[in-house]
């Protein structure tokens, strides 16, 4: 079993950065793809941005795209989201996930979740 831990979440201004992180329990973190979420208030839990066990391959949904950044420490077991020039629409619960296997795809389900850091964006 994989248990996971974000933080870093807080409340900051338009245009501004900040940095989850997601800190795995268990070995071999890095035979595992990870990915970050959200869900927005009165929204569906959506993708965010993933990552391939080695680290390697990196996917985004175009709303983030150029704007965040994930990567990942597996020495440390830790994952990692860098987002930068904040939205309004970024305010959501973050949350990070792990997948069977170490290949990312946005159609695989993931198999553990943390609880989640609260994003909120204001002007």
């Amino acid at each position: 079993q994989v248990r996971l831990l974000e933080s870093g979440g807080g409340l900051v201004q338009t245009g501004v950065s900040l940095r989850l992180t997601c800190l795995a329990s268990g070995e071999r973190f890095g035979d595992y793809a990870m990915g970050w979420y959200r869900q927005a208030v009165g929204k569906e839990r959506e993708f965010v941005a993933g990552i391939s066990g080695s680290g390697v391959a990196t996917y985004y949904a175009d709303s983030v795209k150029g704007r965040f950044t994930i990567s990942r420490d597996n020495a440390n077991n830790m994952g990692l989201l860098q987002m930068d020039s904040l939205k309004l629409e970024d305010t959501a619960v973050y949350y990070c996930a792990t997948l069977s296997g170490a290949l990312f795809s946005r159609s695989r389900k993931p198999s553990y979740w943390g609880q989640g850091t609260q994003v909120t964006v204001f002007s």
